[in-house]
């Protein structure tokens, strides 16, 4: 998952088993009061921001029935800002639960599990603010060039 994702872009069923991955490891925690649960996605997200490599979506690549070409492909740039997203929430969430501040870490694991159920459905949060946080860049520095 390294320097041929960054210029092809990521299948979407890649992205989108990375994000049923989050949401399951969420409800699981919540369900089992098990936290450490939240450490498979939080690694996975920190292996992928780091090195490019997420093994969640590494271990996906085994189920393609095509080639990674003939699937509609998720932007690498945009997808590295959603799961820093991702990541800040689900360590977030894990500090909190360990640190027994509760009401902090379902706060912080409802914010991704909600964002990544609601991209599997279709409308990507994470690209909605990545959206926004460039115009309002655009538009500053157009402001400052007048």
């Amino acid at each position: 998952m390294g320097k041929d994702i960054k210029a092809k872009g990521i299948p979407r069923p890649l992205v989108k088993t990375n994000q049923a991955v989050i949401v399951i490891s969420v409800l699981l925690t919540w369900l089992t009061g098990q936290h450490w649960i939240l450490a498979i996605p939080l690694a996975a997200g920190l292996s992928g921001l780091l090195f490019g490599y997420n093994p969640v979506m590494k271990a996906g690549v085994n189920f393609l029935k095509k080639e990674r070409s003939a699937y509609v492909q998720e932007d690498w740039e945009q997808q590295q800002f959603n799961q820093s997203i991702a990541v800040f929430c689900l360590a977030a969430g894990l500090i909190s639960f360990l640190a027994g501040w509760n009401i902090a870490a379902y706060i912080f694991t409802a914010l991704v599990a909600v964002a990544a159920t609601v991209a599997i459905l279709g409308f990507c949060i994470g690209c909605f603010i990545h959206y926004q946080w460039r115009m309002y860049n655009y538009r500053r520095k157009q402001g400052s060039t007048q």
